[in-house]
């Protein structure tokens, strides 16, 4: 049973991850509809019962800003390269700053890479020009609403043909 609920953009792309209280109102409002729902666990009220949504799709176009930032985490460096490790490229458990903080390196998308515990362990304090290392890839922030849906925890079933892009 998802307490969650994904809400779709007029255009059906993925917009937020709402809880499914937030949800039912927009639908009892008018302002959404119910494109999937969780049956075998319905909400009672005092006169009727409704389907719990775990997919809702907004009437109305809301437009993104475009600067919409995705708030830097661990979770999201990891996911963001893969869970492999920037430098040498195996499964990564831990991040890394490029330019370590102690250098003043920040901790931004830009700095922060997936690394490995060993890797992590050998860079240490030093700039891997230092090192003699070059990075796999040139770490940047995602970007995408697809990316910040997914963002905020473990997607449900249901929402899986809403967050895969369209080939």
């Amino acid at each position: 049973m998802s307490m969650r609920t994904l809400v779709l953009n007029a255009g059906f792309e993925p917009l937020a991850v709402v809880s499914w209280k937030r949800a039912l109102v927009l639908v009892m409002n008018g302002k959404a509809t119910i494109i999937a729902a969780d049956a075998d666990h319905p909400v009672f009220g005092l006169h009727d019962a409704w389907d719990r949504p775990s997919v809702i799709l907004l009437r109305r176009y809301v437009r993104i800003p475009s600067n919409r930032l995705v708030p830097v985490s661990r979770r999201g460096v990891l996911r963001r390269d893969g869970q492999r490790c920037a430098y040498c490229g195996i499964t990564a458990t831990t991040i890394d700053h490029v330019l370590p903080r102690s250098r003043g390196g920040a901790d931004s998308w830009e700095n922060l890479v997936a690394c490995c515990l060993k890797c992590n362990n050998i860079k240490g304090d030093r700039t891997p020009g230092e090192m003699g290392w070059t990075l796999r890839v040139r770490p940047k922030p995602p970007h995408g609403t697809t990316w910040m849906v997914r963002g905020v925890g473990p997607a449900s079933p249901e929402w899986e043909e809403f967050l895969t892009p369209a080939a």
